[in-house]
């Protein structure tokens, strides 16, 4: 049985981990959940999967945790913890053997770190922890032995390829994104897009930032610097292609011109899974809702995505290409420019122009410890808002 802690427990992510859990029988036992403050489900989710700890994002919210798991009849014993000090004590416990770390944006950079540090075997759902601190995380794993499995189904699907060669023998990888609502639409009609419309991803059911940088396909220049951290490839050999059917999650080519995909239907549960049972593959409740009938598939099509025409995507690699304080900023800009989207105070064409306007400002630096990580990013956020303001 592995005993896991999830980090970021209520979100997208963090709830479809819960459902697989709980397909798996007794195969797992939730150690610690962790979230920000949306007590309402944190409570039913304590209900359900009866965790030792859990986590909140301030002690102002452990009270009212409370209050909601009194209503629900909850009287077991419950340890309930804080902040980034919280989460990286349930990340490290000694109990644990899995961390999930799906938390927002770089909430759980700290607690993923501290766990990799411990050795810890890490489902990676979050983006922001190898986009800001790659190399950092990463040379700590090989230190402390730590297993990194990506949960992010286009990186899932590589590692799944790789299964069939090794590292050294790859020519090429092609991560594939679905060119999210606004595939097709000519660049003066973006000028006019609403968040409600950004918000209306054709495939995938997610939170409103990664919806919006897949509008941006941002989301797609993030994997990149993922994909080069975690397989160790450069920019120049990895791809992006533009698959609006989304059954294709990647691609690898082998140097002998061999190219491996990994196709399933659109659903999270399925690269969760293989995570969290790897090396071993299991069958997945409610399996018959993700059977691919290949019999229906009529086409399936790749097209190349342009750096004119999704200019997020060349700044990543840009970003990837200066160093570490380069993609943290990235990320950080980012961030900020789709929240003030979504609250209509600047156009979706601004987006990259205001994380364009804080690279320029960015000097090219490595960034060699996660302190220096987190003052980057702080760093990059307020240079963000002052673009926005001016």
């Amino acid at each position: 049985m592995k005993t896991l802690c999830i980090l970021g427990s209520t979100g997208s992510v963090g709830t479809n981990v819960l459902r697989v859990v709980a397909g798996l029988g007794d195969r797992f036992r939730i150690a610690a959940l962790s979230a920000g403050r949306n007590l309402d489900v944190l409570a039913q989710q304590i209900v359900d999967f009866k965790p030792e700890r859990a986590v909140v994002a301030s002690p102002e919210c452990i009270e009212p945790l409370r209050v909601r798991l009194r209503a629900l009849g909850y009287d077991r014993g419950l340890g309930i913890l804080a902040d980034c000090e919280g989460q990286v004590e349930a990340a490290t416990d000694p109990a644990v053997d899995f961390v999930v770390s799906s938390s927002h944006g770089v909430t759980g950079l700290v607690a993923t770190y501290r766990a990799v540090c411990a050795g810890k075997m890490i489902g990676l759902a979050n983006k922001e922890t190898l986009v800001a601190a790659g190399d950092l995380v990463m040379q700590a794993a090989r230190e402390h032995g730590a297993t990194i499995l990506p949960i992010d189904s286009e990186h899932s699907a590589l590692h799944q390829c790789l299964r069939a060669g090794a590292p050294r023998e790859v020519r090429r990888i092609a991560l594939t994104a679905s060119g999210g609502p606004f595939r097709g639409w000519r660049k003066r009609d973006l000028e006019n897009v609403t968040p409600e419309q950004a918000l209306k991803h054709p495939v995938w059911n997610m939170g409103g930032r990664i919806t919006v940088d897949s509008a941006t396909l941002m989301n797609k220049g993030l994997e990149v610097i993922e994909a080069h951290h975690l397989f160790g490839l450069p920019s120049s050999e990895i791809e992006v292609l533009i698959h609006p059917e989304s059954i294709v999650h990647s691609m690898l080519e082998f140097n002998d011109g061999s190219i491996l995909a990994q196709l399933a239907v659109p659903d999270m549960r399925i690269p969760i899974q293989y995570a969290l049972t790897y090396p071993h593959r299991l069958p997945i409740g409610d399996g018959e809702s993700l059977v691919l009938d290949l019999k229906r598939l009529k086409r399936l099509r790749l097209e190349p995505a342009g750096d004119r025409r999704y200019p997020c995507l060349r700044l990543a690699r840009e970003a990837l290409a200066t160093g570490s304080a380069a993609t943290c900023v990235l990320n950080a800009a980012d961030e900020i420019a789709v929240e003030a989207f979504l609250a209509r105070r600047i156009g979706f064409t601004r987006i990259p122009e205001v994380v364009s306007n804080v690279l320029r400002s960015t000097p090219a630096a490595e960034l060699g410890s996660i302190e220096d990580v987190l003052a980057c990013d702080a760093e990059g956020r307020d240079r963000a808002r002052a673009e926005i303001r001016d």
